[in-house]
């Protein structure tokens, strides 16, 4: 397996769930981490849990939907780094709710979020990506594959996530980039919660996969040698509790 260290990372939605996970993850196994969420004082708690781990985390507020925000970050990169070894890209937002009456303001800011920003962060990213024959990981979701009812703009966007995703590693494998999709069921995290909640339903979070199950499948995937790429996980609960 490859070592992390003094590798680079920029980690979006890092300030709680399943991105915080595989920020102290991959913190634990070298990597210097970037970490990318708007809540500064969440994501300055995470980097502080990364100084105790003995190695680098960086606060960098950034809100998705502010191309602005994404380009400075890009800007403080090339300006700090010169380079960086690994993207993941797991922010976002989530709405669920029957077509007929589906927010269409909901809509645009999952596209905004989940589609276009990341779209730029990519952009943003990539020539940095090149240099050092870097990884990008895109946290997607099991509704990236299936389209069950109510949950159809949010499908939409993770489909469209899971577009980009194939064919930005078709583009950048001949740079030595390797592209990974994770597709992970319920996983017990505060946006979970909250959607359990508006569904009415009991959050029981020991039935639901855990952020550290996610972030050992992506750190393992990370490390694999150079004769391999994963390309798709898709990952779920053990007990079906929904």
């Amino acid at each position: 397996m490859e070592s992390l260290k003094d590798q680079v990372a920029v980690v979006t939605g890092a300030s709680s769930g399943i991105g915080k996970a595989i920020a102290l993850s991959i913190a634990a196994h070298g990597a210097e981490v970037c970490l990318v969420a708007r809540r500064r004082e969440l994501l300055e708690d995470v980097a502080k849990r990364i100084h105790g781990l003995g190695s680098s985390g960086h606060a960098c507020p950034v809100d998705l939907t502010n191309d602005e925000d994404i380009r400075s970050l890009g800007e403080h990169c090339q300006k700090d780094f010169g380079r960086v070894s690994i993207l993941v890209l797991c922010g976002g937002a989530i709405f669920h709710g029957p077509l007929a009456k589906a927010s269409l303001a909901d809509f645009d800011l999952m596209y905004r979020s989940n589609v276009r920003g990341h779209y730029l962060m990519i952009q943003t990213m990539l020539p940095l990506l090149r240099k050092s024959r870097g990884q990008i990981v895109f946290i997607n979701s099991s509704a990236g594959l299936r389209s069950p009812a109510t949950t159809g703009q949010f499908s939409a966007t993770q489909h469209a996530f899971r577009s980009i995703a194939d064919s930005l590693r078709e583009e950048v494998n001949p740079d030595g980039i390797r592209v990974l999709s994770v597709y992970p069921g319920r996983t017990a995290t505060p946006r979970v919660a909250k959607l359990f909640e508006k569904e009415g339903r009991a959050y029981q979070p020991d039935l639901l996969m855990q952020p550290e199950d996610i972030a050992e499948m992506v750190t393992h995937s990370l490390r694999l040698p150079r004769t391999a790429e994963v390309t798709d996980i898709s990952i779920r609960p053990m007990q079906k509790s929904y």
